[in-house]
């Protein structure tokens, strides 16, 4: 994606229909108020940690309504990470999408909603005990912005530093940030902490593959989250599936490699070990956007640099 692109026509009569078909909520009430009542609800609906437990919070980032795909993803990541990873009442989703405004009322994918949020989380959690996953989902540019967009209501475009000073704010120490978008590498020397594991989808000069309108989850987003995760509670051990079975889709496409990234800080590592120790994970989580099943999981290992098992 170029910098600064522009949404298309059909992009913009949706946005004027989510404006036209917005519900009456107080009177006079901005979409802004709107999103401040709701994700104040969210945050106060959250479920406490529990002293010497590590807890997973999650936090999710529809960033352009343009697409489905980018709405798809959250709604699964909320989903598997509700049921399968235990954190079921610690997950806060923003979304930017028709449905946020209509039909299903969620706070917008905005950089302030999303500094509230990760503050509201950071007061939830215990800082130094439990860890937040952080999963964004929209485009990203060559030069390291990423596209926050539902039109005409919505422009932004948040950088790397926007988005790590988002975290620092919130006081939040252990972090698995996660960012499905072009050019993603990009972020990682302003995200790089001994505390953080970042994967991202593609390199900091490539472009990454699977949005579109004809598309129902990222290449990204359907390796990491769909088949890594159904296989494995190790956010590492995805990663190597999703950067293995990414590169098949991209070759067999005749695509040029994204090539996604991975950085572990040392500090995170023992934090994940620690939670994954402690977690009872649930079943397999299906994808609901498609008729793609989602593959069966292998035994669980204690070590999350064990080799992998060929997918099934």
């Amino acid at each position: 994606m170029t910098r600064r692109r522009r949404p298309g026509i059909a992009a913009a009569v949706l946005g004027v229909a989510a404006l036209l078909l917005l519900p009456a909520c107080a009177e006079d009430e901005s979409i802004t108020a709107r999103d401040q009542r709701l994700l104040a609800a969210d945050i106060a609906a959250l479920t406490p940690q529990r002293p010497g437990q590590v807890d997973l919070y999650v936090v999710g980032f529809a960033g352009d309504s343009t697409e489905d795909v980018f709405r798809n993803e959250v709604a699964y990541l909320d989903a598997l990470m509700s049921t399968r990873f235990g954190a079921h009442g610690r997950v806060v989703t923003l979304v930017n999408h028709l449905d946020s405004l209509t039909t299903a009322p969620r706070p917008l994918a905005t950089l302030e909603n999303l500094r509230i949020a990760l503050a509201g989380v950071g007061k939830a959690m215990d800082r130094d005990e439990d860890v937040l996953l952080l999963y964004l989902t929209l485009h990203g540019t060559e030069e390291h912005e990423l596209a926050v967009q539902l039109p005409p209501v919505l422009e932004q475009w948040i950088t790397p530093r926007e988005l790590r000073a988002a975290l620092d704010d919130a006081g939040i120490r252990n972090r698995v940030v996660a960012i499905s978008a072009c050019y993603s590498g990009g972020f990682i020397p302003a995200l790089r902490d001994a505390r953080t594991l970042v994967v991202t989808a593609a390199r900091a000069d490539r472009s990454s593959f699977g949005c579109g309108s004809e598309s129902d989850a990222t290449y990204f987003g359907r390796a990491w989250l769909v088949d890594g995760l159904n296989r494995t509670t190790s956010f590492i051990d995805a990663y190597r599936i999703a950067a293995d079975e990414i590169s098949q889709w991209e070759d067999e496409d005749g695509e040029t490699p994204s090539m996604p990234q991975i950085v572990e800080g040392d500090a995170i590592i023992p934090m994940l070990q620690q939670w994954r120790s402690q977690l009872e994970p649930g079943p397999v989580v299906p994808y609901p956007y498609d008729a793609v099943a989602a593959p069966q999981e292998p035994a669980e290992r204690d070590e999350p640099s064990m080799p992998l098992p060929p997918p099934p």
